[in-house]
């Protein structure tokens, strides 16, 4: 997109400098009735007229301010709502680039970029985006905020993660209570994780997480996923092996021997968890109350020589049974760790959970 972007640009600013360079000598040689050409007169009858009375209006004030704004907006929304995003743009970029002073170009700027939206050329609405934020001061717009309207698309726009980080931070820095921090936090954290500076991405999950109840179009765990990633980032590590088969035998020796104690000293310490197959993950909080011994008196548990099916190059079923009180089925779940941050301990494997009764 990146490549896409920069050769949009200089197509951009090669063809419409020379557009509005020739506009802007006429008008310094007097000829106003250079914004009243015909190419912008459209539509019905009816539109036609509207836009020549609002053209006339506008080349009779010679003061920028409030009187001149209202008449560009009004000549801007009528180009608008005939859908004709070039006049617009072609309109607009002449009175910025003529009136550099304008106080109000920020917004002129905003509906450019608009314009190039409905136009589907997204890298160069991008562009224009970035310039209103790093050149132009902020206006508040009918109670609305230029700058957060143009924050609020670049993210969308872009997918570069170390530009979005730049646009999240000052969403979050600048505009706390009027944006869902939660999002922004989950999504800036996520921006983080992909430049693989971790150590930022655990602080802003850390953020995230008194959101609890967020909405994260896309990602319906990502309360879960934050949780478990701040809890096993701050934990000692010390459960962890080196392979499944490794684990798996480890499991084995202590059902034989009928050592909760031993087989309970495997178990993941953070994010354990026990639940049945039609549960729905959640936060397992509580797990360390979990008492193996239990399950385990007075009788031999049993497991079964292979693997289940269902296993695969990251996570690991063994099915067991002889387990007391009440479901005497338990199919233990092994789990390939994901945590880039310490390539000793990424790839690696955990006992993470156990699912009880059988498979449906």
């Amino acid at each position: 997109m990146i490549g896409i972007f920069f050769r949009s640009r200089a197509v951009f600013l090669i063809s419409g400098a020379l557009c509005v360079l020739l506009s802007c000598n006429n008008i310094r040689s007097g000829n106003r009735e250079e914004t009243a050409h015909p190419y912008y007169r459209v539509g019905t009858g009816e539109n036609r007229e509207t836009l020549k009375s609002l053209f006339d209006l506008l080349n009779r004030e010679t003061n920028s301010g409030e009187e001149q704004f209202s008449l560009v907006r009004e000549i801007a929304y009528e180009y608008v709502r005939l859908k004709e995003y070039g006049r617009l743009i072609n309109f607009l970029s002449f009175r910025t680039n003529c009136y550099p002073q304008d106080p109000y170009n920020a917004y002129y700027l905003l509906l450019i970029a608009y314009g190039y939206m409905q136009q589907e050329a997204f890298p160069v609405a991008a562009l224009y985006f970035d310039m209103i934020i790093k050149n132009y001061p902020d206006l508040t717009i009918r109670g609305e905020s230029i700058h957060l309207a143009c924050l609020s698309q670049l993210i969308n726009l872009v997918d570069d993660p170390e530009q979005k980080i730049l646009y999240y931070e000052e969403l979050i820095a600048r505009f706390p209570d009027r944006i869902d921090a939660g999002v922004a936090y989950f999504q800036l954290a996520q921006a983080y994780e992909r430049t693989g500076d971790w150590n930022r991405a655990i602080k802003t999950y850390t953020d995230f997480l008194p959101y609890h109840g967020t909405v994260i179009n896309g990602f319906a765990d990502a309360y879960i996923y934050a949780k478990q990633l701040v809890d096993f980032y701050n934990s000692p590590k010390d459960w962890t092996f080196e392979n499944l088969n490794t684990l798996i035998r480890a499991i084995e020796s202590a059902l034989d021997a009928g050592s909760s104690s031993r087989l309970w000293s495997y178990r993941a310490k953070v994010n354990f968890f026990a639940r049945s197959w039609t549960q729905a993950d959640e936060d397992n909080a509580g797990m360390a109350e979990f008492n193996i011994s239990d399950f385990m008196r007075d009788t031999r548990i049993t497991y079964a020589a292979e693997l289940d099916t269902a296993s695969n190059a990251n996570e690991a079923f063994l099915r067991t049974w002889g387990w007391s009180q009440g479901i005497s089925t338990w199919y233990l779940y092994f789990r390939k760790i994901y945590f880039p941050p310490d390539p000793d301990i990424h790839g690696r494997w955990e006992w993470a959970g156990v699912y009880y009764g059988e498979k449906f």
